[in-house]
């Protein structure tokens, strides 16, 4: 049944075409356990987000399109994912996208949570199905006398990975999984391996030398970010939207986007 509910909503998806979404949510939070595998900190609870439209099944008898939320703020990937605003009013179904614990407002230890390694400790895919899975049972709970309604798992990239997983892991809470775009085979491939063929082609496509620069130039912009000088002069060179003015804007933000271009360029 799960393989010709997910056929059946690709199908649906074909014949719906683009339409003018209303992405409008509620934004919620629930308490989770830290570890939900360990008998040692059950009672440390942190605040799960999580963002719910029941525009299209107000009554609540309706099946759930469930967004496993990925590596990033879970309302970037709501307002990104027209596909399941698409199929919610056909379906009459419920929206939830849930917040990937460590990313965006949800941080087991706040500003804190990056800082030690007994903290991201904590941080594994794991943890957070069972985030999502507790979150479930709260939300669509059932019962001798009430049976839960329906879920579908969406995801892409990890987050595919995450509803394909969500649905092998639990299928007693998830009917169905469309996973897009999820490298679940990545895993008979070395990391690195991606990297060496971005440098690859740099050297192939136009010389050594320039993979070699791309390679320093790491470090010559870590130098500027060490000042306000060198700020300053990357501002200016650069000519930003908004002025980097800290270290962390240029070795975080400003290498994000570096690494994005070239492999972007590399893929043309």
């Amino acid at each position: 049944m799960a393989y010709l509910l997910i056929l059946g909503l690709a199908v649906l998806a074909l014949l719906t075409g683009q339409s003018s979404a209303n992405y409008e949510y509620q934004t919620k939070y629930l308490d989770v356990p830290l570890d939900h595998f360990s008998y040692v900190n059950e009672s440390v609870t942190f605040k799960l987000r999580y963002l719910t439209n029941d525009t299209y099944n107000p009554d609540g008898s309706g099946p759930i399109l469930f967004y496993t939320g990925n590596e990033g703020d879970i309302e970037l990937f709501a307002q990104n994912t027209g596909f399941m605003w698409e199929l919610a009013p056909k379906l009459k179904a419920s929206l939830v996208f849930a917040e990937h614990r460590f990313y965006g407002k949800t941080l087991p230890f706040g500003n804190a949570s990056y800082e030690s390694p007994r903290h991201l400790g904590y941080l594994t895919s794991e943890q957070a199905l069972a985030d999502f899975a507790y979150l479930l049972a709260q939300i669509n709970p059932s019962n001798r006398t009430v049976r839960a309604r329906p879920v579908v798992a969406f995801g892409g990239s990890y987050g595919g990975m995450l509803a394909a997983w969500f649905r092998m892991k639990y299928p007693h809470m998830v009917t169905g999984a469309i996973a897009a775009s999820a490298p679940i085979r990545q895993f008979d491939t070395d990391c690195g391996v991606f990297n060496q063929i971005l440098t690859s082609v740099f050297s192939v496509a136009y010389t050594k030398e320039c993979s070699l620069n791309i390679g320093r130039s790491w470090d010559v912009l870590k130098n500027y970010s060490s000042s306000a000088d060198g700020l300053k002069t990357l501002n200016e060179k650069f000519k930003f939207c908004s002025n980097l003015t800290k270290a962390e804007d240029v070795t975080g933000t400003f290498f994000d986007y570096l690494i994005d271009v070239y492999g972007n360029l590399a893929m043309i």
